[in-house]
């Protein structure tokens, strides 16, 4: 389901928009109709990694799309693309691209304010998925990430490849490895191969198919402890969600 070239170029910052996963009803339903769909063809195993937590690796009651949205955070403590405790009570994930404009916005404007007032506090958990939709540089860059955060210096390449005006110079390369110098990774040659092992493909593979399994198809999309969340809404959006997600968790 990922756009043309011709298009994803054209309309970046227009399909980043879309209402995915909360236009009224309807998208909600289609939600729910891909975690359906997903269920009835699935294998029989419960997906494969690292270890989690007892909440994430409980199983959702089958036929509950709702649970199975919250069940989607992995809440592993070794995660390198993950940011606050394994387990606070509301677990933020991010379906994102780094050619994103909406997805930068987010990530310039909203997250620093989350983080400072959720994370730090220990109330939320922010779980970054890999999403490229927008092309090969998109699919490089989220490499890059996942390669800068082996080094545990994701946090830092995300704000670099984030900041304003750095994808209109675009994810070639060379532009990976300045990206990775600003935010200070230590080995540059583990990094590259890193960004070209077999591992990142699979990493990038398990979030892409996460992702287009409950039905995302522009970015950024988010959930919080199941609630969907699309585009690059105003902070109280999310605020009012981490807000009703904490009292759930607390009945």
């Amino acid at each position: 389901m990922s756009p043309s070239p011709s298009s994803s170029r054209s309309s970046s910052s227009s399909s980043s928009r879309k209402p995915l996963l909360i236009s009224a009803g309807v998208a909600l339903a289609a939600v729910t109709l891909g975690i359906v769909s997903w269920q009835a063809t699935a294998p029989a195993e419960k997906g494969s990694g690292g270890s989690s937590s007892s909440s994430s690796s409980e199983a959702a009651p089958r036929n509950d799309p709702a649970a199975e949205l919250k069940a989607l955070a992995r809440r592993e403590s070794g995660d390198k693309l993950a940011l606050g405790r394994a387990d606070a009570p509301v677990v933020l994930i991010e379906y994102s691209d780094f050619k994103c404009g909406y997805c930068g916005k987010f990530a310039r404007d909203t997250e620093p304010e989350l983080v400072k007032k959720y994370v730090d506090a220990g109330t939320l958990r922010i779980e970054w998925r890999n999403f490229p939709i927008f092309g090969a540089e998109s699919e490089a860059a989220a490499k890059a990430a996942w390669a800068a955060g082996q080094q545990d210096r994701f946090a830092q390449f995300h704000a670099a490849a984030y900041a304003d005006g750095s994808k209109e110079k675009g994810f070639g390369e060379a532009r990976l490895a300045e990206l990775a110098r600003e935010a200070g990774v230590p080995d540059l040659e583990r990094f590259k191969a890193d960004m070209a092992g077999e591992q990142a493909a699979a990493a990038l593979k398990k979030d892409q198919e996460e992702g287009y399994r409950i039905g995302v198809t522009s970015t950024p999309s988010f959930l919080v402890n199941g609630k969907p969340i699309a585009g690059a809404q105003p902070i109280g959006a999310f605020t009012a969600a981490i807000a009703q997600a904490e009292a759930a968790a607390k009945q």
